[in-house]
């Protein structure tokens, strides 16, 4: 079976929240014209071609999955060595978002990719990046200071696609609703 990179499993946050987030985004995220604000949870995926033969293999393990709420309150970093780091903020609480993640990769174990950091499956929702470490702790500072938290119900999720050109955008095309 082939992955590719442009196909993911992903956790959307309603559009009515995006707002905050994408303020962060403008600034510090190079990939926002790429990607809509998501939570990762199955990248590289496979191709698009491949969506209707999953679909039912998806749609019954969400259909046992209650659906849950999470709360954004902390900005978290990866750091990628020399100076550079990755800039999220943290889903509360994340053991949900990693046994969900879990069950679905029964399904494809395979699509592992992101099961193998050095900590194993992080879920997060990426902000930006930010290069020097004392930068970093200066953003982090003052976007905590200013941040509210967000809260949103976690009720579907979604496979995501985008054409293989550079500038190609991804964007839902199947939906899978939990119990």
């Amino acid at each position: 079976m082939t992955k590719v990179n442009s196909s993911a499993v992903v956790i959307i946050p309603p559009k009515k929240i995006w707002e905050p987030i994408q303020e962060i985004r403008r600034i510090y995220d190079r990939q926002i014209r790429r990607w809509m604000p998501h939570i990762t949870l199955l990248y590289p995926f496979r191709p698009e071609s491949e969506y209707n033969t999953l679909e039912s293999l998806f749609s019954t393990i969400c259909k046992k999955i209650k659906s849950f709420e999470i709360i954004f309150s902390k900005f978290k970093y990866f750091n990628h060595g020399k100076q550079t780091y990755t800039l999220w903020l943290a889903p509360e609480p994340e053991s949900l978002i990693i046994d969900f993640q879990y069950k679905l990769l029964a399904i494809i174990t395979d699509c592992n990719n992101v099961n193998l950091h050095k900590n194993g499956f992080t879920p997060h929702l990426s902000v930006g990046q930010i290069e020097g470490k004392k930068r970093l702790i200066e953003v982090i500072e003052t976007l905590q200071r200013n941040w509210s938290q967000l809260k949103f119900t976690i009720n579907s999720i979604y496979f995501i696609a985008r054409e293989k050109q550079k500038l190609s955008k991804f964007e839902v095309k199947k939906t899978f609703l939990l119990n």
